[in-house]
């Protein structure tokens, strides 16, 4: 990994996109022993409106906390693409939920079906930020596996902590059929 890697995850409020940086964030700084810092910003409608986490994670002390050209882009919604999809780097990593978002005919995005993905395997929406955490992780390992899945499971409410590593799980599967294109 570089000095420094720059993450944006961007949704509607209710994506639980905010909760998936503080986890990929806790992920690197407690249980990678890593340098990370994390900010949030919501939409004014808050549930439904565009939310946003964004999460810088380094080797060393991170000077500027703020992302600035991100090297990974997640757009669950259509709105987090448009406004975020070209503020990626030109080599980043951009996930995209490809029944919510249409991209531009020449993207490079890695399309998945989160949210079905979540509905069909959990039968909750609300799981689909974990499932985008292991797909992120998978493609990127820009944490550990073991980091992520100690930060997921730190996290869960008490009572979904199978349901939140089945969803991760899946993440990473999807992660591997993509590496394997």
């Amino acid at each position: 990994m570089k000095n420094r890697t720059e993450i944006r995850l961007a949704g509607e409020g209710g994506q639980g996109m905010i909760l998936a940086g503080i986890i990929l964030a806790e992920a690197a700084a407690i249980y990678d022993g890593k340098q990370a810092t994390q900010t949030q910003s919501y939409g004014p409608e808050a549930r439904g409106g565009a939310s946003r986490s964004e999460v810088v994670i380094s080797d060393v002390e991170i000077d500027h906390p703020e992302v600035l050209e991100p090297d990974i882009v997640v757009a669950l919604s259509q709105e987090a693409y448009r406004k975020f999809g070209k503020t990626i780097r030109p080599d980043g990593l951009l996930i995209v939920d490809e029944e919510r978002v249409e991209t531009e005919p020449d993207s490079r995005a890695v399309k998945v079906p989160v949210v079905r993905l979540s509905r069909e395997l959990t039968g909750r929406a609300i799981t689909a930020n974990t499932i985008s955490l292991g797909v992120l992780v998978g493609l990127s390992g820009v944490v550990s596996r073991d980091a992520i899945e100690k930060a997921i499971a730190a996290r869960a409410p008490k009572g979904t902590e199978e349901m939140n590593r089945k969803a991760l799980e899946a993440g990473f599967a999807v992660a591997e059929q993509v590496a394997q294109k």
